[in-house]
């Protein structure tokens, strides 16, 4: 892939729900797969691909990965959440600016792969939402990085979203703003989510070159 497809800030992505992940739900339940089967290949020293993730129906209690699989070095140094259509910020957290060091993996937990989200539940009703995200790269190249991000309530999925970074230069720092097209909610739906804080949850699962290098997970809460 040419190095011009490099992530810049004007660069914007359109997330869809997976055109794979539509296939899959018109064939057979059978091509269905479980967290427990994908914790049986990672048992055989198998890999997880991204149709693997496409097929779950759930969210996952484990993670898929270990922290240290990220041999990239991918870190995620900012992220904001704006309303598309007035240009508002709804979320915004950065690294502390002064920290260029690169984290030791093998000293972080899984506290630092979960995060909890609380909005008002206008979020909800909200039918684009972008979510520009700046990251570094370390000393390696990153080849069709890639990240497939699942929202489920009460185990139910609600949209799966799939977005393509392309490649990013070594020792680069990165950024990429994806648009979200929201689901459509009923009023009694809204209301249920409301009423079920961090029911509502998701999946990020993040691919070099097909290998699941990074698996984050999030919960969310919606209040009047």
């Amino acid at each position: 892939m040419s190095k011009k497809t490099e992530v810049s800030k004007s660069k914007k992505k359109t997330g869809l729900v997976s055109s794979l992940y539509q296939n899959y739900s018109t064939k057979s339940s059978t091509l269905d797969i479980t967290e427990k089967d994908l914790l049986e290949k990672l048992k055989n020293k198998e890999e997880i691909t991204p149709d693997d993730i496409l097929k779950l129906k759930g969210p996952t209690q484990n993670y898929l990965c270990k922290i240290t699989d990220n041999v990239y070095e991918i870190d995620f140094v900012h992220f904001k959440i704006r309303d598309m259509s007035k240009n508002i910020v709804l979320f915004e957290v950065s690294k502390e600016s002064d920290s260029d060091e690169k984290n030791d993996l093998s000293s972080l937990d899984d506290n630092s792969r979960f995060i909890q989200y609380r909005f008002n539940k206008a979020f909800l009703k909200l039918r684009n939402i972008g979510a520009t995200v700046e990251f570094t790269v370390g000393s390696k190249p990153v080849q069709n990085f890639l990240m497939i991000e699942r929202h489920y309530f009460k185990d139910r999925l609600i949209k799966s979203f799939d977005f393509k970074f392309g490649f990013c230069l070594p020792d680069s720092r990165n950024s990429i703003e994806h648009i979200y097209e929201m689901p459509l909610l009923s009023d009694a739906e809204i209301e249920e989510m409301v009423s079920n804080p961090f029911k509502t949850k998701s999946d990020s699962f993040y691919f070099v070159d097909n290998k699941l290098v990074m698996h984050n997970k999030a919960e969310y809460a919606y209040y009047q």
